[in-house]
């Protein structure tokens, strides 16, 4: 299970079953779960925790110094969760001090070719990432969304559950749940109802957010006067509850229509 070719530091802690390909280098306090597999030319550096049945495809780099010129080699950390893939030269980095010191990564994330995840940020489970989709530092994506092809996202930015980005899109504000975005820079093109239609989510919540959607976006009111009109409706789902409560505390301001 182990290549002959690959270097694994004694302080690392590899559990069952775990395999490591040629060439691939594990180092100081890296932890790896169980069934884990690590591909040929996989670079691993500590301290990084990584979960379960996860697959690192060759020429990954996982765990790097966070690419931060105020970085002084402080010890932050990489968390990354179970059932993860990871494709050809993903690159994932560490926290820093000024962040929280983590950078944490859920379960059943798949990020494809050559993303980038930058020091701190926090990416919730079932998240897709497309080739070359770049996220800055700080950035929070909630679960379910999907990040198209070479997206570039501005550090401290939020990105909503469910909500989905269109290939080569500049992000540079919030992305409201369960919307679709594109362009540069984005735009909102209405709400992602394939999305949200297939992961089940309820008739009855579907037109309320098609309801409040209009209210927030088609309305031609300021922001919070667009956020008033929505309480006052005085929906009843979640999802509407989570909308709202999105755009209130969004600190960078949502992308609109």
């Amino acid at each position: 299970m182990i290549h002959k070719t690959a270097l694994i530091s004694s302080k690392a802690d590899l559990g069952t079953d775990v395999e490591v390909g040629p060439y691939s280098i594990i180092g100081d306090d890296v932890k790896i779960g169980s069934n884990t597999k690590i591909g040929p030319h996989v670079v691993i550096e500590g301290p990084t925790s990584i979960g379960e049945s996860c697959h690192f495809f060759q020429f990954c780099s996982i765990g790097a110094q966070p690419q931060d010129m105020k970085y002084q080699d402080e010890p932050t950390e990489l968390i990354v969760g179970n059932n993860c893939v990871f494709r050809e030269c993903v690159t994932l980095n560490r926290g820093t001090t000024g962040g929280g010191g983590r950078t944490i990564l859920g379960n059943n994330i798949f990020l494809m070719a050559y993303s980038h995840v930058a020091h701190d940020c926090r990416i919730e489970d079932h998240v897709i990432m497309a080739n070359s989709a770049s996220l800055a530092g700080h950035i929070h994506i909630e679960k379910h969304a999907i990040v198209g092809g070479l997206v570039g996202i501005h550090q401290f930015v939020h990105i909503g559950e469910y909500a989905m980005i269109g290939g080569l899109t500049a992000v540079s504000k919030d992305v409201v749940p369960y919307v679709l975005v594109a362009g540069n820079k984005a735009k909102v093109h209405g709400l992602n109802l394939i999305g949200l239609k297939r992961h089940g989510i309820p008739v009855e919540s579907i037109n309320e957010l098609k309801t409040a959607y209009k209210m927030f976006f088609r309305s031609g009111l300021t922001v919070q006067k667009a956020i008033e009109e929505v309480e006052h409706a005085d929906f009843a789902s979640p999802e509407v509850s989570h909308f709202l409560n999105f755009i209130k505390s969004s600190e960078r301001g949502v992308i609109r229509e």
